[in-house]
């Protein structure tokens, strides 16, 4: 049986406050992306995990596809299955595809067995696996609180509209990423302005936390910022912690960007 784990973007991201386990506390709409990659998973004899595409590094640990059928194996009795992940979305790109992976597979594993596992218990074993994972289990525009794994409905309907996303080669980790932010309560109500502002007034008011600081050290950020702007997104940011950047636009739009750039557009559902 075969999945498409989709990505998503952060519109908004504030870092709020850090937290005594040593994650931090933020606030962010989670908005999904139709930027796919391929999961398959069938019963074996043995376990198994392979993937294709872009190079997944493992540092010798397991993939979150693997974790994720560990954590339904520990409570279940289940067979062996064998995972291909044929792997499209950047990693270390801030657009969540590690993490889409992790909860499509328990997800697709709670299918394939047929063991009756709730939404909400799916979520409780994704946030075991990352602070992004619980998104991907019912994968809809959330506000998004606490480390990630707490929700709330938000009015924002951006469907119809159309997004490209960019990304420079450049990998971002978290620990870099947060090197450069001061946590802070934000200025702005952003749920508030998300709900209830149209898209053109979001520029200044709805701002990504970790922007900032990645700019000054990789200017090329701001290029590509400016050039997005300018091919006329009504709305540009950095998703999650970087690299990527993206542009909503009211229609179709072409933006050349350098050749090893990865770049992914289409439209918002």
């Amino acid at each position: 049986m075969i999945v498409f784990p989709n990505a998503k973007i952060n519109i908004g991201l504030n870092i709020v406050s850090k937290r005594e386990d040593g994650f931090h506390n933020i606030e962010s709409c989670f908005y999904p992306v139709e930027w796919e990659e391929n999961l398959e998973i069938i019963k074996s004899n043995e376990f198994q995990f392979t993937s294709s595409g872009i190079h997944i590094p493992t540092d010798g640990g397991k993939n979150l596809c693997e974790k994720a059928y560990d954590l339904i194996a520990a409570d279940y009795d289940i067979s062996p299955v064998k995972i291909h992940l044929d792997k499209r979305i950047p990693i270390g790109a801030g657009l969540g595809g590690g993490s889409a992976d992790a909860s499509f597979c328990l997800k697709l594993i709670n299918q394939i067995f047929e063991l009756g596992i709730s939404d909400q218990q799916l979520e409780t074993y994704a946030a075991e696996l990352g602070s992004d994972c619980p998104f991907f289990i019912k994968n809809k525009p959330k506000w998004v609180l606490g480390r990630g794994e707490i929700f709330e409905d938000i009015k924002l309907n951006l469907s119809g509209k159309f997004i490209v996303l960019v990304y420079p080669n450049i990998h971002i980790s978290t620990k870099e990423a947060y090197s450069g932010v001061i946590p802070k309560v934000s200025l702005h109500q952003t749920k508030e302005i998300l709900e209830n502002s149209p898209i053109e007034e979001w520029q200044g008011k709805i701002k990504n936390d970790f922007e900032d600081g990645l700019v000054k050290k990789y200017p090329v950020f701001e290029t590509i910022s400016n050039q997005l702007r300018q091919a006329g997104a009504e709305y540009v940011s950095m998703t999650g912690s970087g690299s990527t950047y993206y542009g909503i636009f009211k229609e179709e739009t072409e933006v050349d960007f350098p050749k090893d750039y990865i770049t992914w557009k289409g439209k918002l559902q």
